[in-house]
Order: C-alpha cells, then sequence, then structure tokens
C-alpha cells in the first residue's frame, strides 16, 4: 500500500508530512488551495483517511463527492476534537465510510466509533528503563498546554520530592524525545481520562508514567487487548501519594517500567495498527 500523509500546514514540531498544502490568507485563497488538492488527489486515492474532524473540502459536500466516485472515506478523531462535544456537533462523521477513535475512552462521545489506538514503530525505539542507581529520580512533565495538562497541580505535587522535575516544552520532537530518554517518571496529563501519544513513546523507551485515567475505559481496554494497562493512574489530588513509592524504590520503577514497554509492543507496535487499518479498509 502506498500511503501520503498530506497537511494542511507543516507542524514545527512534527514536520514529517508528505505533502503540505502551505494553506494561507482568507477563508476564499484557503478554499481555492484545498479544491485543488483533492482534484490532485483523487486520481490517484483510493481511501481518504481524515483526521481531527477535519476534510480537504467543507463537510457538506466532502463525503458525498467521495461517494460518488466510489472513493472509500474514514474520519478519524483524535481525543481533543471530541472531548466535551455534543452528538449534534459530530454528526457529521457518521457521513464517512467508518469513524475511528484512539481509545475506549473517546467512546464515550462516538459511541458507534471503531477503536484502533495509535501506532508507533516500537522496534526503533530502544529501551532507556529507569537508572537504577539514581539518589534523586528525574521526573519529566512535557505539556503541549499547560492549563489542559494540569501542570499546575505536577509542581505542587512534586514539590519537597526527593525527586528532580524537569519541564520539557516547545522543542522539536526529535530533541524532546532525548529528554525523554534520561527520565526516570514520566507524568502526562491530570485532566483528559486517558493518555496520549508522550505516554506511548515514554512507555516505549521503558518509563512508568503517571497520567489520569477513566476506571470504565481501563477495563473495557483491557478487555479487548488482552493486557493490563500498566500506567499509574492519579488525580490532581492524590498526583502526590502515587509518586512517593516510585521516587522511593528504583525496583518498582524498573518494573513497571518493563510492563509499560511490553504493553506497547502488544497494543500500540505500528505493524499490528496498520494491519488493523487494513482490515478496516477492506470491509469498507
Amino acid at each position: 500500500m502506498d500511503a501520503r500523509l498530506v497537511v494542511f500546514n507543516r507542524y514545527k514540531l512534527h514536520p514529517e508530512a508528505d505533502r503540505s498544502l502551505e494553506r494561507s490568507g482568507g477563508f476564499v485563497r484557503r478554499q481555492a488551495t484545498q479544491w485543488r488538492a483533492l482534484s490532485d488527489l483523487l486520481p490517484t486515492t483510493d481511501v481518504f483517511h481524515f483526521y481531527f474532524g477535519l476534510t480537504l473540502v467543507p463537510r457538506s459536500v466532502q463525503f458525498s463527492i467521495l461517494r460518488a466516485l466510489r472513493k472509500k472515506s474514514v474520519m478519524h478523531y483524535l481525543g481533543s476534537d471530541i472531548r466535551g462535544k455534543r452528538p449534534a456537533e459530530l454528526a457529521f462523521g457518521r457521513r464517512a465510510g467508518a469513524q475511528l477513535v484512539g481509545s475506549h475512552d473517546a467512546l464515550r462521545w462516538v459511541p458507534e466509533a471503531e477503536v484502533i489506538p495509535p501506532g508507533i514503530d516500537v522496534a526503533a525505539i530502544e529501551p532507556a528503563f529507569p537508572a537504577g542507581d539514581r539518589t534523586r529520580p528525574v521526573i519529566l512533565h512535557a505539556p503541549s498546554s499547560r492549563r489542559r495538562k494540569g501542570t499546575e497541580h505536577v509542581l505542587a505535587a512534586c514539590e519537597g520530592l526527593e525527586a528532580d522535575l524537569v519541564l520539557v516544552e516547545g522543542l522539536h520532537h526529535d530533541e524532546a524525545f532525548e529528554r525523554y530518554r534520561g527520565a526516570d517518571i514520566v507524568v502526562d496529563q491530570l485532566n483528559a481520562g486517558w493518555y496520549g501519544l508522550l505516554a506511548i513513546e515514554c512507555m516505549a523507551l521503558g518509563k512508568p508514567v503517571v497520567t489520569f485515567l477513566h476506571d470504565e475505559a481501563v477495563a473495557r481496554s483491557e478487555e479487548a487487548f488482552g493486557t493490563r494497562v500498566p500506567i499509574v493512574s492519579a488525580t490532581k489530588e492524590n498526583l502526590r501519594q502515587r509518586l512517593e513509592p516510585l521516587v522511593a524504590d528504583a525496583a518498582e520503577r524498573r518494573r513497571v517500567g518493563e510492563a509499560s514497554r511490553a504493553y506497547v509492543e502488544q497494543v500500540h507496535d505500528l505493524e499490528r495498527v496498520a494491519d488493523r487499518l487494513l482490515a478496516l479498509y477492506a470491509r469498507l
């Protein structure tokens, strides 16, 4: 299969897109750019896999055009694009051939969607399990938004712990990833109820990850994938208590880190995720 990643504008922290439309100007100019892109892509594309609730041309006509030309389509939600929205605001997604979400937690907003977890190239990531000889372990927190990730609560919980807190913000992904490699414990977020790419990459590195998880989503995920979710679930109120055993015990950090690596190999490995996507495309 030949796949191409097309974006409106290249994102500076993730510049790996195959094609950027370099969309600019007012509404009419942006629409002209997008319609030209659709015209270019239609002859050579069998499946249009849209992300984040976005389409190339207006939603009102995007899927009817694709159906008329016998093209398959998928609307793939990533989390923040659906969280807290009313069903009527997400009804457009039903016009696609299939709807996807990346976790069982996201089914709260799109219950008819299929779940395919995000995939990464796990084999390309060499584990860097927590150091066993540090007297002060390194706690890493990398907020894309301090407000959404609950950074103020992370700062408060780490105050006075026998550990060093490192904040990673605004770096290119490659540079940030090297910072992740040096951490002993990773705190992701305290608001969303599930984990994202940061947690997945850090688990692949063999790091224990602490984040807020909804209990029901954990249970459904463990049943669906046949493995325990190794993330340490924490709230704003109990984050410090959840961190303390990891800070105090290097062996526990190693145990959770090893379980985390095994988890992403089973659930988030790129090859397994690709197989799930190919099976979905074949059913459309």
